[in-house]
């Protein structure tokens, strides 16, 4: 079964489906940020697919696309601080929550990627694993969401150069850690995600 397939069999029960994915729940750094796309029952993008799987070069292409070619779309964020002080699994649904009650066309239905929906969502709301690589509404919320938190912290490290959050995007790699070694964390690090990496750094010392 396509992923156009897939949103088609959901529309025999529910009219207006709408796929939602985040992006970023992952890093040390930098907001989450969440997406939610409607097509028109007819409309197929050739090539759409679980962003993880798709090129940068590629997805910013199907970025534009998408937008065109949505009936209706939104693009949300959970911030740092809200991070810090809900934790992130709730910041994701908050985000995904603000993605949807953005639109401006009401769905039938939200097609959650993953195995947890946002509470208080404005319509009823299905979960479903792997989503980004079922649904090709999914598939397109994750790349909306994706390229836009990639361009959010390309733009934080323009305001904070040390980090080169424009080669990891906030993510722990090796680079990451050298940085935050260096010149300790800033204003947009997630300073519950290093408690662990503090702590151990702390016994070595």
């Amino acid at each position: 079964m396509t992923l156009f397939e897939f949103d088609n069999q959901i529309r025999k029960d529910y009219n207006i489906v709408c796929g939602c994915d985040e992006a970023g729940r992952g890093p040390l750094a930098g907001d989450v940020f969440a997406a939610a796309v409607i097509f028109d029952k007819d409309t197929v993008i050739e090539s759409i697919n679980d962003s993880k799987k798709l090129t940068p070069k590629k997805r910013d292409i199907l970025f534009d696309e998408i937008m065109e070619k949505a009936l209706d779309f939104s693009i949300q964020t959970a911030t740092v601080g809200e991070i810090e002080e809900f934790n992130i699994l709730n910041c994701a649904m908050l985000a995904m929550r603000r993605a949807v009650e953005d639109l401006e066309i009401k769905p039938d239905i939200c097609i959650i990627d993953g195995n947890k929906t946002p509470d208080v969502l404005l319509c009823p709301a299905k979960a479903v694993v792997k989503g980004d690589g079922k649904s090709q509404a999914v598939a397109a919320a994750s790349i909306l969401a994706k390229v836009a938190r990639d361009r959010y912290m390309e733009q934080m490290s323009e305001k904070y150069p040390h980090y080169q959050f424009e080669k990891h995007k906030g993510y722990g790699t090796k680079l990451h850690y050298q940085m935050l070694d260096e010149f300790g964390p800033c204003e947009i690090h997630r300073m519950s995600f290093l408690k662990k990496y503090y702590a151990a750094k702390e016994k070595q010392s």
